[in-house]
């Protein structure tokens, strides 16, 4: 434990970050699946949909340090190249 009241204050501000950092990934972890349940229903428009969203988390926690900007790049591309797929597919 911090005996300094500045050590005190990091730990608090760590704990709170590392709290919605760990919600931010786990919302980009749940609709990444969301999609991957939507491609095998082969529902693609609902697919391509949740990825605008998941493409936006990325990038934003790309930005913030939450992940690093090459998971953030390699998730998109997995996640396309699956509905491109799936597109294909269906035609």
């Amino acid at each position: 434990m911090p005996i300094k009241q500045s050590g005190k204050k990091e730990l608090r501000k760590s704990k709170k970050l590392a709290a919605f950092n760990s919600i931010r990934k786990k919302n980009i972890k749940d609709t990444i699946k969301k999609i991957h349940k939507a491609i095998v229903s082969e529902n693609v428009d609902e697919a391509k949909k949740l990825a605008k969203e998941v493409v936006k988390m990325l990038d934003k926690a790309a930005k913030r340090n939450i992940v690093h900007k090459n998971t953030a790049s390699r998730k998109k591309k997995r996640m396309y190249k699956a509905i491109s797929k799936a597109t294909s597919k269906k035609k």
